[in-house]
């Protein structure tokens, strides 16, 4: 019985780790076109900053937000209360 269970939750545990990153490299495609142009148009315009990224550079820029709230999170964990 166990090993049945096992059989079917983990394609589902991968079919949801996918939709995730999918879901989590649209979001940064889109808040990056969405953001980068009204906060940089002078740059966007001479070429210095890209309006729009590659689903690769994506993906490079979650991993490293993920690696920052890690380590934000991480020092917070360290803190004495008292």
């Amino acid at each position: 019985m166990r090993k049945s269970w096992l059989i079917a939750i983990i394609p589902g545990a991968l079919l949801f780790g996918a939709a995730a990153l999918v879901l989590v490299l649209l979001l940064v495609k889109a808040l990056w076109a969405w953001t980068v142009p009204d906060l940089f148009p002078g740059a966007v315009e001479q070429g210095l900053v890209a309006s729009s990224i590659s689903w690769f550079t994506a993906l490079k820029v979650a991993i490293f937000a993920a690696v920052l709230a890690a380590f934000g999170g991480s020092c917070h964990r360290h803190e004495r209360k008292g």
